[in-house]
């Protein structure tokens, strides 16, 4: 089973590339998790809720923001592990 994150981003945005890429190199580390990238863009709703705050970094829908700007890795790292516990 895989950790989910959703990562809600924008196009031409360089923190948003930052982040991605930091994920991405997480999983170089063995981390069993997936990212699901989300363009707030394409919807008003997400537009009107994180307009300037992306990238913003959530674990399961029902969980709360992970980090915002920066990825926090240190967070992310505990999720990961948390979620794994519970398998």
């Amino acid at each position: 089973m895989r950790v989910p994150f959703t990562l809600y981003s924008r196009s031409y945005c360089h923190l948003c590339e930052d982040m991605l890429a930091a994920l991405q190199a997480l999983q170089g580390d063995g981390r069993r998790f997936e990212v699901e990238v989300v363009d707030v863009d394409a919807d008003p709703a997400l537009v009107a809720r994180f307009d300037e705050l992306v990238p913003v970094l959530f674990g399961a829908p029902d969980q709360p923001e992970l980090c915002h700007y920066f990825l926090d890795e240190a967070a992310v790292r505990r999720y990961v592990a948390l979620c794994e516990a519970a398998w």
